[in-house]
């Protein structure tokens, strides 16, 4: 069965997208814990930080970048933002494909 987020780039689960290119889409959070709560998610799947390549840490440097243009253009980014990405379920990865929470919109 194809985890959440898989779904999501496939477009058979439809959701709110904010921001999408060939590599990522963002997207808010069905469950959000600031006023801005956005996901962002490769569109192939990796499971974690734990599954990455050496070939996929540019895919990681691209997700922050776009992290930070979304935060601008939510005008959290002279305010502050967190950037979070959880490893494994533990640590709270709900969702077992690798994704960045980007937070802001009050004092974290």
């Amino acid at each position: 069965m194809e985890c959440i987020f898989c779904q999501i780039v496939s477009g058979k689960l439809p959701t709110d997208i904010v921001y999408q290119d060939e590599e990522v889409i963002a997207f808010h959070d069905i469950k959000p814990q600031a006023p801005v709560h956005l996901i962002i998610i490769p569109r192939r799947h990796i499971s974690s930080l734990v599954h990455l390549s050496q070939a996929d840490l540019s895919l990681v440097g691209h997700m922050v970048g776009i992290a930070n243009q979304l935060a601008k253009r939510e005008g959290v980014a002279e305010s502050g933002y967190r950037l979070v990405i959880n490893c494994g379920e533990e640590s709270g990865q709900l969702v077992p494909h690798l994704h960045l929470h980007l937070i802001g919109g009050r004092r974290l």
